[in-house]
């Protein structure tokens, strides 16, 4: 194997898929540097889950975000069509799942708050490291082209790491808590 580290990186640049160098903190490092904490965390969070759906269903989600980083980390070129990291079926799927979940759930009786069992802490951690990837994201689409299906299925996955944190707490027999508006 080669040598991990290069030293190239060490005054602030790196280089982005195709070779060209950019500063460490521009959007694009900043979106797909975002995309890859999550995944991270989605492995944190996959080593509490004990629901074997729930596990497979993240693991797809860790596949897929792997693909969004390495659309992120490309510049598109003029004349060649952007690589497609998401598909429509990458989307439905995390619908599908959530309204299963959803389905055995019992009904809104206010805001959560994070906590519950680890699994659903973990998972909420997820949701608001995916929001802030999110962000990252719409900021670059300021900048450059984004994929659509990408912001897509961005926002989608928040929303089932949230219905995820529910399931958890409900497979544990765990009551969420429940905000209590102050005065």
């Amino acid at each position: 194997m080669a040598k991990i580290y290069t030293k190239t990186g060490d005054g602030g640049m790196t280089s982005l898929v195709g070779g060209k160098r950019v500063r460490k903190d521009c959007a694009r490092l900043e979106a797909y540097g975002t995309v890859d904490e999550l995944n991270s965390h989605l492995g944190l969070l996959l080593v509490s889950l004990t629901d074997e759906t729930a596990k497979n269903s993240v693991v797809e989600c860790q596949n897929v975000l792997f693909s969004v980083g390495a659309v992120l980390a490309t510049e598109a070129e003029e004349g060649r069509p952007m690589v497609q990291a998401v598909s429509p079926e990458d989307i439905a799927a995390l619908e599908k799942q959530m309204d299963e979940w959803n389905a055995s759930l019992p009904g809104w009786r206010g805001f959560v708050l994070p906590g519950g069992v680890e699994s659903a802490a973990r998972a909420q951690v997820c949701r608001t490291v995916c929001r802030r990837a999110e962000r990252r994201i719409l900021a670059l689409a300021q900048e450059t082209e984004v994929p659509q299906e990408v912001m897509q299925y961005m926002n989608r996955l928040s929303d089932f790491l949230f219905v995820l944190a529910l399931h958890e707490n409900f497979l544990a027999g765990r009551d969420e808590i429940i905000w209590q508006k102050r005065r």
